[in-house]
């Protein structure tokens, strides 16, 4: 099971990034933790300067915009 944070301040885009993600992997049948982080702290500490940021198993593989369809789906299939 992939654990997916969703960095950011609460923002539309930042909820949208979570629902997106969220979709996708029920789509898939991937079994994934979607969870949000609002902590600035916690967000300067994966070095995040724009959200929303998305980071995968510990790792930021996105940052500054909602991800592309195609994004998500790439990032689910290596679950």
């Amino acid at each position: 099971m992939k654990t997916i944070k969703v960095l950011g301040s609460g923002c539309s885009k930042c909820e949208k990034t979570a629902e997106i993600i969220t979709r996708l992997a029920a789509e898939a049948g991937v079994e994934v933790v979607v969870m949000k982080e609002t902590d600035p702290a916690a967000m300067m500490g994966y070095g995040v300067m724009s959200t929303p940021a998305v980071v995968i198993d510990e790792q930021l593989v996105h940052s500054g915009s909602i991800p592309h369809r195609a994004e998500v789906e790439a990032w689910l299939a290596k679950a």
